[in-house]
């Protein structure tokens, strides 16, 4: 065993090294305790159940997929931060296979509560950083949102095309790139 004391970082470190390897039916307590090199109890330290690791593990891949971009730019962009996120979407698939369209429907009982919210958190909170690169974003017509049309709106619509095209796989963001140029810009 690992004398060294353990951190919950280190555990999900180790869940994502598994879920990527191995996908997510590897992910149990006893397999994380060994990636680690630790007792299941330490594990127990950090984790109350299988299903508060499994949410958290879900979470810290989120996280490691969406992490803020080093050009902080993309961030001042509407269509950067678009391409970005499919960017992010691509790498994401390719890094843990299956996912986007697996890793809620894995879950099982009391768990399938806490990762479909710890998912739908994930997808807020991109949502609101698209409503924020909005606001950011000084080359938008002044003409275009009003009380109708707001900024809030047209995140929604441009997010439900993004989660669209995860779920198909289909990371070519050309069309909605035409599209918001054409609807949001000079």
């Amino acid at each position: 065993m690992n004398p060294a004391v353990t951190s919950k970082e280190m555990i999900l470190g180790a869940c994502r090294e598994i879920i990527m390897k191995q996908g997510w039916a590897a992910i149990n307590i006893r397999a994380v305790a060994a990636a680690c090199d630790i007792s299941v109890g330490s594990v127990y330290n950090y984790f109350d159940s299988k299903s508060d690791l499994v949410a958290a593990a879900v979470e810290s891949v989120w996280c490691d997929i969406f992490h803020v971009p080093e050009n902080q730019q993309v961030m001042d962009d509407f269509i950067k931060c678009v391409e970005w996120i499919f960017d992010s979407m691509r790498k994401g698939d390719e890094k843990y296979p299956g996912f986007f369209n697996l890793h809620s429907v894995s879950f099982m009982g009391e768990e399938k509560t806490g990762g479909q919210q710890l998912m739908a958190q994930s997808w807020r909170h991109i949502q609101e950083g698209l409503c924020t690169v909005l606001r950011n974003d000084k080359k938008i017509r002044q003409d275009v949102f009003d009380k109708d049309f707001t900024r809030q709106k047209f995140s929604e619509i441009i997010f439900s095309l993004i989660i669209s095209a995860l779920l198909r796989h289909d990371y070519d963001h050309t069309g909605i790139d035409a599209m918001i140029r054409k609807v949001i810009y000079e």
